[in-house]
């Protein structure tokens, strides 16, 4: 069963300063035997936030990683994907894609998660969402063929396939460069997630040859 991870934001864990070096793979990370595929360019790195807007875990690490989103240097590139396990999951993932399709995706995500966490809104039938895309300065109408497209079915269909391959067993988790995993378990709580992953982007960085810090690989 798929399941929304249940850490402690204040927790156990790793200090503020956390390097590559410190790195233990298996304690403080995952590495994947096969790395997934990436959308980043030979020169970036990629970090996959792996998310449901229906996990408070997820609600509660939204401020601290877009907070270090707003950090990260010109060659890490953010990827945002919804976990889709059927039901609500998937619902909320065709939810995303259709806002992306739209434009509105930016403004209304952290919205979206206000509105199911804060407001105790379900936001999972296509009418309720499509009344709640029009706050975005698009039409229901619009919002409608959005949510229903062949093209919105078929993102859902690949972040699935992805999220597979990623053998991730529960939800939120960043994924540096398609093959380290970060969980909230093994960052030792939510905080730290964003933490251990810059450490991963060092170490990344430095194996492609851009790297300046003094952490071994």
């Amino acid at each position: 069963m798929f399941k929304s991870a249940i850490v402690a934001l204040a927790g156990l864990g790793l200090s503020a300063a956390v390097s590559a070096q410190t790195l233990t793979e298996g304690e403080d990370y995952t590495r994947l035997e096969t790395p997934v595929t990436t959308q980043a360019a030979d020169d970036q790195i990629e970090v996959t936030e792996v998310f449901w807007f229906g996990c408070p875990h997820c609600y509660r690490l939204q401020p601290a990683v877009t907070e270090w989103y707003s950090t990260l240097p010109d060659d890490v590139v953010v990827v945002q994907q919804p976990a889709t396990m059927g039901g609500a999951w998937n619902v909320h993932a065709g939810a995303f894609y259709a806002a992306q399709a739209l434009g509105i995706e930016d403004e209304l995500h952290a919205d979206f998660f206000d509105a199911l966490h804060e407001q105790g809104r379900e936001l999972t039938d296509t009418d309720t969402l499509a009344a709640f895309f029009s706050n975005y300065g698009v039409s229901q109408d619009a919002a409608r063929k959005a949510l229903d497209s062949f093209g919105v079915k078929a993102q859902v269909n690949k972040a699935h396939a992805r999220l597979r391959n990623m053998r991730l067993k529960g939800v939120p988790a960043l994924v540096v460069d398609g093959r380290y995993v970060v969980t909230p378990q093994s960052a030792g709580s939510l905080a730290n997630m964003p933490k251990v992953a810059e450490a991963l982007i060092q170490r990344t960085r430095k194996e492609q040859g851009g790297g300046s810090d003094s952490d071994d690989a």
